[in-house]
């Protein structure tokens, strides 16, 4: 890891270089700017927050709303902010986009999809997506862990949570491989397909009217039959951010830990010995300090100011953007003892990975259930996995609010049947 720049010399943010390592940025952040407006390469003016209390605060600030209606600039009809295509495709009234009472109404319809009875029923549904997608090459004794495993899983995994029929998936999972490439892809790639992605939501919303089924979509449509007052376009976009939000931060989440594991070994054999002897309580806390220490959400997503906001000593004015920097705020040396060291079995690890406040991520349980399945597995099918590369010659996603690696190249031991 790079020192952080001398205390005269602001760090230049978002390049590939701050890409592949952003902790020494951050942290000369942290300790001289912690709350700083800031030119994005969009050519949006926004604020970070880079302090773990001032992340904090600034979560569960009701005053910080999540709808771009209040952004001053408007950005947002632009493209500038929210999630690539969205707009153009009439999917913004969602969770990410919304504030009470509209929030509180749709996350309770969503929320049945995500009781820890539902996750645990889901459980050996993960469980063979995982051991089928190892199955794919592990006799092949090498494989990229982003394209072959860490991108596919979480994307099966949402769509039979939503009730796409399997013989859709593949065409979610082109979709969705074209919303991450974050500009890697053709021009206006993002955009179409998120407007297909939208067409096929609402033809299968017509379906699943006709022909409900216990997924979240048909549970979607049967609140709205029941008086919820779920309109079309807000199932649709419902299910939508879950696909978005629900995949990405898992791919992320598997990328980034099990390049931790490989780069930190020592941690690695605590976590493969643990499992060898049958125990679960260090996966358990090993992937809570992974969130926390290279999470997937490097920034939590979008929130304007309704009315002037002091954070961190500073004056936020009213349409303000702000963006929580979680990345950092996981590294604040004042909340977390020793933090750029990774520790499997930290105990005392209230990160913000997975946000705070009523915007906490929803699906966080699921997320959690297939990081562990997946890095259990991994360790145990593969136990010598090790990188096939050098990791200099690794690149990360670009894009502002997600962390990810494009791929993973790794080795180890074929195994055949």
């Amino acid at each position: 890891m790079q020192n952080p720049p001398p205390a005269d010399a602001a760090p230049e943010l978002f390049t590939w270089e701050f890409a592949t390592d952003p902790y020494p940025a951050y942290a000369w952040l942290r300790e001289h700017a912690p709350v700083r407006r800031t030119r994005l390469p969009s050519g949006v003016d926004a604020w970070l927050v880079t302090r773990y209390a001032d992340a904090k605060r600034a979560l569960a600030d009701p005053r910080l709303s999540k709808n771009p209606v209040h952004h001053a600039e408007q950005a947002h009809a632009k493209g500038k902010t929210g999630i690539p295509g969205e707009r153009g495709a009439e999917l913004m009234t969602h969770l990410l986009n919304i504030d009470p009472p509209d929030h509180t109404r749709l996350r309770r319809l969503v929320s049945q999809a995500f009781t820890p009875r539902r996750v645990a029923e889901f459980a050996p549904r993960v469980q063979e997506l995982t051991d089928g997608l190892i199955d794919a090459f592990a006799a092949k004794g090498e494989a990229d862990l982003i394209h072959d495993f860490a991108f596919p899983l979480p994307i099966y995994a949402i769509c039979d949570l939503l009730g796409v029929p399997r013989e859709d998936q593949d065409d979610f999972r082109d979709w969705a491989g074209m919303m991450i490439r974050h500009g890697g892809g053709p021009r206006g790639g993002v955009a179409r397909s998120v407007k297909k992605m939208r067409a096929y939501l609402a033809e299968l919303i017509h379906r699943k009217r006709d022909d409900p089924g216990d997924d979240l979509i048909s549970g979607l449509i049967r609140a709205s039959d029941d008086g919820e007052h779920l309109t079309e376009n807000e199932a649709a976009a419902m299910a939508f951010i879950l696909l978005f939000a629900g995949f990405e931060t898992t791919v992320n989440l598997v990328g980034n830990g099990v390049y931790a594991l490989l780069r930190n070994p020592d941690q690695r054999e605590r976590l493969q010995r643990s499992l060898a002897e049958g125990e679960s309580g260090l996966l358990a806390t090993g992937v809570e300090e992974l969130l926390r220490y290279d999470g997937p959400v490097e920034l939590a997503t979008w929130r304007y100011a309704t009315e002037p906001v002091e954070l961190g000593g500073r004056s936020v004015e009213e349409g303000d953007p702000v963006l929580v920097v979680l990345a950092a705020a996981d590294r604040d040396p004042q909340r977390f003892a020793d933090p750029d060291r990774l520790d499997l079995s930290r105990r005392d690890n209230k990160h913000l990975g997975y946000g705070h406040g009523i915007h906490y991520c929803l699906g966080a349980p699921l997320a959690r259930l297939e990081g562990q399945t997946a890095l259990r597995t991994l360790l145990t099918r593969l136990p010598d996995l090790r990188l096939a590369v050098d990791p200099a010659d690794l690149r990360w996603r670009g894009g502002l609010i997600m962390r990810g690696l494009r791929t993973l190249p790794v080795r180890f031991t074929a195994v055949r049947d």
